[in-house]
């Protein structure tokens, strides 16, 4: 996590310099992405965002809103999360219900609980829930596409009913150009039930394996 402290009454934070991951992907989004340089910083961008949730998954908490606008990408091609405000640790205590984030990035089973729970009912998210997101969040960036196929103008809860029978767009009708190993990774990411996504200690090794 970042580092943190007080100044002058208030809270501060550690500044990271980098560009949201939807801006610095850009390049990766066209024909012209696919070049040995852009694969092997795609892998390394994947590799450090793991690498910061396993750290927090270690100790027994979810991010739980891992999404494009809370991952900067660094001048050095390292991934970096923040927001962690609605993150779920291993106790649950007083704070209030967490009731999802970002639609796009729901992971299936937050959906699900979202959509036969009252609105007060707090979701225990879990780390695999943030390997969802960042699978998706991938996919988002990198295909152009949300994972999930629906209008802008749908009501939320029929985009998380969407999510959670598993309409997902296919990534090769939605890729820019073939990147096999990425691919492969998001799929992992992206899979339906909890239980079969890697973990983030297990993306790490994937991915350190692939460079």
């Amino acid at each position: 996590m970042p580092a943190y402290g007080t100044a002058a009454g208030g809270l501060a934070v550690r500044w990271i310099e980098g560009t949201p991951l939807w801006n610095a992907l850009a390049p990766a989004r066209g024909p012209e992405g696919d070049r040995p340089s852009v694969r092997s910083w795609l892998l390394g961008i994947a590799r450090t965002w793991a690498e910061q949730l396993e750290r927090l998954h270690v100790a027994g908490w979810a991010h739980a809103d891992v999404q494009p606008t809370n991952t900067l990408i660094t001048p050095d091609g390292r991934a970096a999360i923040f927001d962690f405000a609605l993150s779920c640790g291993p106790e649950v205590t007083s704070r209030l219900p967490y009731r999802g984030a970002l639609t796009h990035t729901t992971a299936p089973e937050i959906a699900d609980a979202l959509l036969i729970t009252p609105a007060d009912t707090h979701i225990q998210a879990q780390p695999a829930a943030d390997i969802w997101g960042l699978g998706a969040s991938l996919f988002w960036c990198w295909t152009g596409h949300r994972p999930v196929r629906y209008a802008d103008d749908t009501p939320r809860t029929d985009k998380l009913r969407a999510i959670a029978d598993g309409k997902r767009l296919r990534i090769d009708d939605a890729r820019p150009w073939s990147f096999p190993v990425l691919e492969e990774i998001i799929a992992a990411c992206l899979a339906p039930a909890a239980d079969e996504r890697p973990t983030a200690a297990d993306l790490v090794t994937i991915i350190e394996e692939a460079q």
